[in-house]
């Protein structure tokens, strides 16, 4: 019930002062310093500077959306004004804008300790949005979560905001999955975010669905990122691409979701030398470090699976000498190769392997490459290498991969995750169970808000963005033309 009295207190509040509220948060946050990391460092077995940069990441997007608040124009502001000479029928006046939904339930990712869990991009964006959030947090490092819910928690209060505006609930072992269901069946709670499994994401889907009152739950879940390497790129920059797959494959352990489990190429001697290389990348590296002994575990089954599909050849990595003594999390890092052929008869090789492993796919011809864009599942990017002479074949995937991703990349590798306006962080099912919104960037914003139109509202019943007078002179689309200039009394 707190969290829903923050809502309409939050309602009474100039949208200004949700942006001093998230730059404080972000302030905050980076006053933690190296204490913060060393925390995390020691519950994750993240790498300093990777987190250096998560952090900075998360502060980075709790600054985007204060802008994106001050300047207005996320709210979709639309203004038809009356014509009472209109025949047959006088026109109305019809304004219509964004309005938030109410208290947002987070739960916080294990592979993103700090721009994916308690103030990252689905607690920055609600929180601009207008909305409480009350975040699970996650139970692999629940320390980062509660240093990071005080700072959080400090920025509310000095900002004199309702304390429901943001909770934080602490969720580990085995009521783990209940605190969740408790949570979305709650009726205060409005819209739900989610980033991890997709078991667990459609999970939660159906707990929000079989409401008396349905929410939406808007969950970011597998992803296999493939890659298209194309003829005339291969002779070209051989080298590069194989040091950036490997790079990229095996960033954090593989542990992200945009790292590349697919790599399609057409045979040839170049492919062929690009897997060598790449197996020999592959051969040369060290067990890697997994986030828990839960994350290792369910790679290395994943491992199995992969290794025991007919068709499948180990090229590079050993599974075996990740269970040996290197520790209870490490995990081998393992290049698969196969045909054309097995992948598209074999379901298990279309899912996510998570973790620092990637399949490469051989295939006979052209048509057999794009025949192989169009089996891959739904996923949240993928990646065209095109030399000069590739443009028709690239032109060809390209139309295929739009239906199948949400961002597509020319050149380069899936991770890295910039976040901004032009960023698309979702796609098709499985990578999300919400195709049409983005996780990342200022339009993640509007996941946590629905259209509101108001007809012949007196102007003092108007939201500040409505109003003929108004005083922060956001951008608004005022009668099919789009304006800052206000619009004089009605």
């Amino acid at each position: 019930m707190r969290a829903w009295e923050a809502f309409h207190a939050m309602q009474q509040r100039p949208a200004s002062d949700r942006a001093d509220l998230l730059d404080a948060i972000a302030s905050h946050i980076t006053a933690l310093g190296d204490g913060l990391l060393s925390t995390t460092e020691g519950e994750t077995g993240l790498h300093h500077m990777r987190l250096l940069a998560e952090r900075d990441r998360t502060t980075t997007t709790l600054a985007m959306f204060a802008d994106a608040v001050r300047e207005g124009s996320w709210v979709g502001a639309t203004i038809d004004t009356s014509d009472a000479t209109r025949k047959p029928v006088p026109k109305p006046d019809l304004r219509r804008m964004l309005r938030p939904l109410g208290p947002v339930a987070v739960f916080g990712a294990g592979n993103f300790p700090l721009a994916y869990s308690t103030a990252g991009g689905d607690t920055a964006s609600a929180l601009a949005a207008g909305c409480p959030v009350i975040v699970k947090g996650h139970p692999s490092h629940p320390a980062t979560g509660e240093a990071v819910a005080h700072a959080v928690a400090q920025a509310v209060r000095e900002l004199r905001f309702h304390p429901g505006t943001f909770s934080f609930l602490h969720a580990g072992g085995t009521r783990t999955n209940a605190i969740g269901q408790r949570l979305i069946q709650h009726g205060c709670i409005r819209a739900v975010g989610f980033t991890g499994s997709v078991g667990g994401g459609l999970a939660l889907a159906q707990i929000a669905g079989d409401r008396p009152d349905p929410i939406p739950v808007f969950s970011e879940m597998g992803s296999v990122n493939p890659v298209f390497v194309l003829p005339h790129a291969l002779k070209q920059q051989l080298r590069s691409i194989v040091d950036k797959l490997y790079a990229s494959a095996t960033n954090a352990a593989g542990q992200m979701c945009t790292c590349p489990g697919l790599i399609m190429m057409i045979r040839s001697d170049e492919a062929e030398d690009l897997v060598r290389a790449l197996a020999d990348k592959f051969n040369d590296a060290d067990p890697m470090v997994m986030l828990s002994p839960k994350m290792r575990s369910n790679y290395l089954a994943r491992v199995r699976e992969i290794t025991q599909a007919d068709g499948v050849e180990l090229r590079g990595g050993s599974p075996q000498s990740a269970m040996g003594s290197d520790g209870p999390v490490r995990a081998a890092p393992v290049v698969f190769r196969t045909s054309f052929e097995t992948f598209r008869r074999s379901p298990t090789l279309h899912e996510e392997c998570f973790g620092p492993s990637t399949i490469v796919v051989m295939c006979d011809d052209e048509q057999q490459l794009a025949s192989a864009a169009a089996a891959v599942q739904g996923s949240l990017t993928g990646s065209i290498f095109a030399g000069g002479y590739d443009a028709a074949l690239a032109n060809q995937i390209q139309i295929i991969l739009e239906q199948r991703v949400g961002r597509l990349i020319f050149n380069g590798v899936p991770t890295g995750v910039e976040p901004c306006a032009s960023m698309v962080h979702g796609g098709p099912f499985p990578a999300t169970n919400q195709p049409h919104t983005t996780a990342v960037g200022r339009y993640a914003i509007e996941r946590w808000c629905r259209p509101v139109c108001y007809q012949n509202a007196p102007e003092a019943m108007l939201p500040d963005e409505l109003r003929s007078d108004n005083p922060r002179r956001v951008l608004r689309l005022v009668d099919g033309k789009w304006t800052r200039d206000t619009l004089g009394p009605r």
